[in-house]
């Protein structure tokens, strides 16, 4: 799961990235305003930790771009403001929720995933693809009741797919989500193919149908 930090206090943002890390989150930063702009316009993510002040701008218009432009990122604000009137215009605006600094890291990182949960998984801890079963708060799948063991891009790679089924999902769109932006600076995504072909070989060795399919020229769909 991927998780873009929108925060200048370098100190903070470092903490978030390190407890969020320690949860098998993978982390990007911004730290103002145009970066953060740059950021969500090309890429996407699974939450959005979004401080309101930032140099160069407001996070409010950082919710609007995303809200102008359909993005079904989650998004929690984070501000020093105790103020009401933020709170309510965030989300408003579009945020899934709002917490004011001090706060504690576990929290946050509760409430990420509670956003990423009811976004992708209708607010369930246990997610049930016929033989498979992925258990969300341990990061255990099993199929047909006999645990699998998953490198963390395998079990980020399955999550998404299961996530986004039936839906067309490009080599380049799936490198971006494991590897963030550092994907841009790759010569080429031959990576992706990598371990999606390892993830179908655990997946089928342990006896699940075969969801996972290539679109030739296009890039992959997973199934009902």
């Amino acid at each position: 799961m991927k998780v873009l930090i929108i925060e200048d206090e370098q100190e903070l943002a470092n903490s978030i990235a390190q407890y969020l890390s320690e949860e098998s989150y993978r982390c990007e930063f911004a730290t103002t305003y145009q970066e953060a702009l740059e950021k969500v316009e090309i890429f996407n993510y699974d939450c959005i930790v979004l401080d309101i002040m930032l140099p160069g701008g407001s996070g409010m218009k950082i919710l609007e771009v995303l809200k102008h432009m359909n993005k079904q990122d989650g998004v929690i604000i984070i501000s020093a403001k105790n103020s009401l009137d933020d709170k309510i215009n965030g989300l408003k605006i579009g945020a899934d929720d709002y917490l004011t600094k001090p706060f504690h890291l576990a929290e946050l990182s509760a409430r990420v995933f509670s956003i990423i949960r009811r976004k992708q998984f209708d607010n369930t801890n246990t997610v049930r693809h016929h033989e498979i079963t992925i258990d969300l708060l341990s990061k255990t799948v099993t199929v047909n009741d006999q645990e699998i063991i998953l490198t963390k891009k395998e079990y980020d790679l399955l999550i998404y797919f299961i996530g986004n089924k039936n839906r067309v999902i490009s080599k380049s769109t799936l490198a971006e989500h494991i590897s963030g932006d550092f994907a841009d600076m790759l010569d080429n995504h031959d990576f992706v193919y990598t371990h999606i072909k390892n993830l179908k070989k655990k997946l089928t060795d342990a006896g699940s149908h075969n969801y996972l399919k290539t679109i030739y020229g296009t890039g992959y769909r997973w199934e009902e």
